[in-house]
């Protein structure tokens, strides 16, 4: 091969990787906490994965591990051309609104928080309408009357969880007493599994026998926790049944694999709000946990279900108006 040969070669294969980038393939910004964090992210991994594997493409993706990789991931996404460009989570948006300002032509989604500009897409849950569900489950399910919920990071999202489990354990029992902690206050608090255990440990030693966990990676130890003290808990955002057999009595599932699969596939601008009517959240059953919820408990909690989608039963949404008033 000659010199002139090779650099012909070589300036190809630069604009075929060039023409690909533009291609305007996707691309995830996955959030504090990691793909893997058998949750929240984890979960619209397999949403981008789902999309890999029916189409055949790639995407490009990133983990962001300190708060200041938002924007410059994101914004090294659009620089190659990717589209529609996807952020997981909240703590994205002030980023997502900047760029999509700053490259009009090019598609960004947020999950879980919305952004108003004319090329991004923003999906939110009814997360106070699964969660009202699982609590009532834990209320049906305790023998001391004494429930509790580990949130991760305190703000008004997972306050929003803590309301909406509140409410529904209080419907189930008017006399049930919940116990509530946030593990922190900064993006660390995703990923705290001795963190969540300890919290987890002290609301048990109040008297809880059932404890939902909406805490990211941190729930892995208030899971751990709960079954060396032969306690229950509540998995959340992905189905965790099977990481805790016997333990888990259910988790309060959101479709956010659906909703990335969705938006991969064809993006959508504007709002898109899923709840249970939509099939956006819901608690899970399977084989690991069968043995945990009666069918008398099946029975009630579908009847729940159908009443909050009928509106007989409205459930408080703390994000109306930074309270939980019900």
């Amino acid at each position: 091969m000659t010199v002139k040969t090779a650099f012909r070669l070589s300036v190809l294969a630069c604009a075929a990787l060039t023409s690909s980038a533009l291609l305007a393939e996707p691309a995830v910004v996955f959030d504090m906490g990691g793909k893997f964090d058998k949750s929240f992210n984890e979960a619209a991994y397999n949403g981008m994965e789902k999309w890999k594997k029916e189409t055949g493409k790639n995407y490009l993706e990133f983990e962001v591990t300190n708060e200041s990789q938002r924007e410059q991931a994101l914004r090294r996404m659009a620089e190659k051309g990717a589209s529609p460009i996807i952020g997981i989570g909240f703590g994205q948006a002030s980023a997502i609104e900047k760029l999509a300002k700053e490259f009009p032509k090019l598609q960004f989604a947020i999950i879980d928080m919305v952004v108003n500009q004319p090329n991004v897409e923003s999906v939110v849950f009814k997360e106070h309408e699964g969660s009202f569900l699982v609590g009532a489950m834990a209320a049906m399910a305790s023998k001391t009357g004494k429930v509790g919920f580990v949130g991760g990071m305190d703000i008004p999202l997972i306050r929003k969880f803590q309301c909406g489990y509140e409410q529904g354990a209080k419907f189930a029992n008017p006399k049930a007493e919940v116990f509530a902690n946030m593990t922190g206050t900064t993006g660390a608090a995703w990923n705290d599994p001795a963190r969540g255990g300890e919290l987890a440990k002290a609301q048990f030693a109040k008297g809880a026998d059932v404890v939902f966990a909406a805490a990211g990676g941190t729930g892995i130890g208030v899971y751990q926790a709960a079954k060396d003290s032969k306690k229950l808990a509540i998995g959340v955002d992905s189905n965790q049944n099977h990481l805790q057999p016997g333990t888990m009595l259910t988790s309060m599932v959101k479709g956010v694999d659906v909703a990335v699969y969705n938006t991969a596939k064809a993006h959508k601008p504007g709002m898109t709000v899923l709840g249970l009517k939509e099939g956006g959240v819901g608690y899970a059953m399977d084989a690991n946990n069968a043995s945990l919820v009666n069918a008398d408990m099946k029975k009630k909690l579908e009847a729940v279900r159908a009443d909050i989608i009928s509106g007989k039963i409205k459930v408080a949404d703390y994000m109306a108006d930074n309270a939980c008033k019900y």
